[in-house]
């Protein structure tokens, strides 16, 4: 299955989102970084086009959808770049960008402090699968960064939530997620993992992080409601005993 788009209106399109992106830059970020993306998809199907000789013609399955999670928690504000164009600007510790549509292959990954083109504080190669959807994670301490991918699903039977887990605490052990008072959902995570999704019901439950294989808790998420027809990433980050501390955070979907 093919789609045909005109290239003088993505190249339109991308002139008005950098216009857009650029108006916004210093007075409100999250608008700033959202055109910024869209800028950026537009010049990234434009040149699609062009590499194809001008036919217009993409496999809309060979297309993979992709945002970044900033979760490394002494890193500063930092730009995305992929393949020597940059994607993102300015993002900081546990910030999210939206997805973005790529073509499915290999790309080269360069994260430089916002601002500062000299050494990239981390230079990784990422491979992408047609049709799938990831978050890739900068994550781990500011001497030790890497990028860790996940692969996200957005489908969930009907009336139902799913949730998964994600260990990004670089300083934390393996650990156990249970109910407090019940079941236990994930055992033994390693820092880096992403578990499997779990079907649920919906439910509105205090959850416990514990050291894997113990009842000491590290930390206590109370109130975690999950939605029908949802699903959910907990993403454990921060630092056990330092600042910034250890929290969680939930990703859609």
């Amino acid at each position: 299955m093919y789609y045909r788009e005109n290239p003088d209106q993505l190249a339109w399109e991308a002139a008005k989102y950098g216009m857009m992106a650029d108006y916004f830059k210093y007075t409100d970020p999250q608008k700033h970084m959202y055109y910024y993306q869209k800028h950026f998809e537009c010049m990234y199907r434009w040149l699609n086009q062009r590499n194809n000789g001008g036919s217009g013609m993409m496999g809309m399955n060979e297309e993979a959808k992709v945002r970044v999670l900033h979760a490394s928690p002494d890193a500063p504000a930092v730009d995305v770049y992929v393949n020597g164009q940059q994607i993102l600007e300015g993002l900081t510790y546990k910030q999210q960008s939206e997805y973005l549509n790529v073509a499915a292959g290999q790309y080269q990954i360069d994260i430089y402090p916002e601002g500062e083109m000299g050494q990239p504080v981390l230079s990784q190669m990422v491979e992408v699968e047609p049709g799938k959807m990831y978050t890739v994670a900068a994550a781990g301490t500011l001497d030790d960064l890497q990028l860790l991918a996940a692969v996200d699903s957005d489908s969930v039977s009907s009336g139902k939530a799913k949730v998964r887990f994600w260990h990004l605490s670089p300083n934390a052990p393996a650990v156990d997620i249970a109910v407090k008072g019940g079941d236990v959902l994930f055992r033994n995570v390693p820092f880096g993992k992403a578990t499997r999704y779990i079907t649920l019901s919906p439910t509105t439950a205090d959850l416990e992080v514990r050291v894997a294989g113990t009842n000491q808790v590290a930390l206590t998420v109370e109130d975690a409601t999950l939605n029908p027809n949802q699903g959910y990433t907990a993403v454990a980050i921060g630092l056990v005993g330092e600042e910034p501390p250890l929290e969680a955070m939930f990703l859609k979907p």
